[in-house]
């Protein structure tokens, strides 16, 4: 699961579409991992993946204009607040669920680290610059909540997952600024 996470987020850092398939494969792995540990919220999130893989992937290949590759693009603010709007509620009524009718760990935390990677994740897929500054902020609080859960392994991928966020970052924005063409001056 730790092998196919990371390559799965290298991947998209590349802007390569193989990160789709390893994901599938990350997410199936983390399902029964996350049962176990009682991370009930990030248990659900990896069938969200899945689904949010498979569309990305369309996405990717077909969501340009005219059907064609998508290009890295910056979050609109229409997508910046129906995502806080949408963690924020996600957060308050799934969080108050897992404390009062599970055994869940960390319920509001679990549900606030989940809310916050379905907004990323969904930007991802549309290619928007700022998914690897959401996923910074998750990956922040997922390192001290996996370890606290014995999961050993795992919270040092989300380490590492916080320098390729950051490098995702990075190349995504070159890529973005290249992709700028220049208006031509009127008098040419």
């Amino acid at each position: 699961a730790v092998a196919t996470g990371f390559a799965c987020v290298w991947l998209a850092a590349r802007e390569s579409l193989w990160n789709f398939p390893v994901a599938l494969v990350s997410c199936v792995l983390y399902i029964f991992i996350y049962h176990r540990a009682q991370l009930y919220s990030d248990r659900n999130l990896q069938g969200l993946f899945i689904a949010l893989s498979l569309y990305g992937w369309y996405e990717w290949l077909y969501g340009g204009r005219g059907r064609t590759e998508l290009g890295v693009t910056p979050t609109t603010g229409g997508e910046w607040l129906a995502g806080a709007a949408f963690a924020v509620a996600y957060t308050l009524g799934y969080g108050y669920y897992l404390r009062h009718h599970t055994d869940a760990t960390l319920p509001y935390i679990d549900s606030f680290t989940t809310a916050g990677s379905i907004v990323a994740q969904y930007l991802l897929t549309r290619k928007r610059l700022e998914n690897w500054l959401l996923w910074i902020l998750v990956d922040i609080i997922y390192v001290p909540v996996l370890w606290y859960k014995e999961l050993y392994p795992t919270s040092l991928l989300y380490a590492l997952y916080l320098g390729l966020a950051a490098y995702g970052y990075w190349q995504w924005r070159r890529e973005m600024l290249a992709s700028v063409v220049p208006p031509v001056p009127a008098n040419a």
